[in-house]
């Protein structure tokens, strides 16, 4: 009886080991041919073909991930890795097998569209290799929407560091000035010495990310365009952000690379005042940043608004000469900016001067300066009120929202 009980206990249990290693076999060939799946939807096999052909022994390739490995990455996607969020995806913090330290970024599932862009900033990165552009490190096809993966900058972004809430920015006027010239040489290689024209078509300070020594690092090139060989101009439907949003790309669509250049004079302007590039809490003819910093200008009244620390440690001629310059990206009409290569040039012919001179950044004429110094509100981004009239331009000239076509 015994034995009769152990041979239909062993038998049992041989029958349960072999269901379950058939519904496990299953279960993991129904996952990889759903990979599989995701793999060719994405334009897996296509992406990686086009990239080796086009790029190979240019750059380095990217690396293809599989999806277990950046799920083990980032904890299974587990909240404490959130870097942080957007309104098309989620950044995570990720530990390489390796124990490199990346940047994951995972997009909400929403349309075919999403996928496009993903494949898209792919494509653009893939191109470049600069010091002050995130590098793409590689990619996951295995998921509904794909999976990037960058190098993990360490801290933060330039907006986090110019719009410090309750408390005033430490990042001192030479870092602002050096961090301006470090995008500005990144937007300069990408509309002139990238392999193709790159058009960035979304710069603001959010997408300038600082590492350890306050490198800047351009990112996110999810709306970036290629520009045609054959100079075709780009007819596209209107992405941006506004605030950030060249006013001439709004009215015609057309897309240009004086539009990054528009972009880059509202971060300009941003190092400057420490103000963001749009915000409803200040008054309604200060509200658009580069309709005020602009009226300013015109009026005399610049140092009104300048930010206290920048007016503390740079000199006035040297604040003008940057808000001049500023002032020539922010013009309406496109064909009278400057190109990025002719800012980066004036910039770098700025932290020259400082580095030969340094004694001229404790301003000898700080008197002067603090003379301009409007009052502190005690508002989060830093307003400087005066008591001359703005500008009658006002924020109901502009669009009222977040352009998001074509996300």
């Amino acid at each position: 009886m015994d034995i009769m009980l152990v041979s239909v206990s062993i038998s049992f249990l041989l029958v349960l080991l072999g269901v379950s290693w058939l519904y496990w076999g299953l279960r993991e060939r129904k996952i990889s041919r759903r990979r599989e799946k995701f793999f060719l939807e994405n334009g897996g096999r296509l992406m990686l073909q086009k990239i080796l052909s086009e790029h190979e022994g240019s750059i380095e390739s990217a690396r293809i991930f599989t999806d277990e490995e950046l799920k083990k990455a980032t904890d299974h996607y587990h909240e404490s890795r959130i870097l942080g969020r957007g309104g098309h995806g989620t950044v995570y913090r990720g530990i390489l097998a390796d124990n490199t330290v990346v940047a994951i970024k995972k997009a909400k599932i929403l349309d075919r569209s999403q996928v496009e862009e993903f494949i898209n900033e792919l494509i653009i990165l893939s191109q470049i290799n600069h010091r002050n552009v995130v590098k793409l490190i590689g990619c996951c096809f295995e998921t509904e929407v794909p999976l990037l993966v960058y190098e993990f900058v360490t801290n933060g972004t330039l907006s986090d560091h110019i719009h410090k809430c309750g408390h005033e920015s430490t990042l001192s006027w030479r870092a602002r000035l050096r961090i301006a010239g470090e995008t500005a040489g990144a937007l300069s290689y990408l509309h002139s010495d990238a392999s193709a024209q790159i058009l960035h078509r979304d710069i603001k300070s959010t997408n300038i990310l600082l590492d350890e020594n306050y490198t800047a690092k351009v990112a996110d090139f999810g709306a970036s365009r290629l520009v045609p060989l054959d100079g075709t101009q780009l007819t596209t439907l209107v992405q941006g952000t506004l605030g950030y949003l060249d006013p001439e790309y709004l009215r015609s669509s057309q897309l240009t690379e004086k539009s990054d250049v528009y972009s880059f004079g509202v971060v300009l302007a941003e190092l400057l005042t420490g103000l963001r590039a749009l915000s409803f809490e200040r008054a309604e003819n200060e509200r658009n940043l580069s309709l005020y910093f602009a009226s300013a200008i015109k009026g005399g009244r610049l140092f009104e608004i300048i930010n206290p620390m920048v007016l503390n440690e740079g000199n006035p001629e040297e604040i003008m000469k940057v808000a001049m310059l500023a002032n020539q990206c922010l013009t309406v009409k496109g064909e009278d900016r400057p190109t990025m290569k002719e800012v980066a040039m004036e910039l770098e012919g700025l932290m020259r001067v400082m580095d030969r001179h340094p004694w001229l950044n404790r301003s000898s004429d700080l008197e002067e300066a603090e003379h301009f110094l409007g009052e502190r509100s005690s508002k989060c981004d830093g307003i400087l009120r005066s008591n001359a009239s703005g500008n009658d331009d006002s924020i109901r000239n502009q669009v009222p929202f977040e352009i998001e076509s074509g996300r």
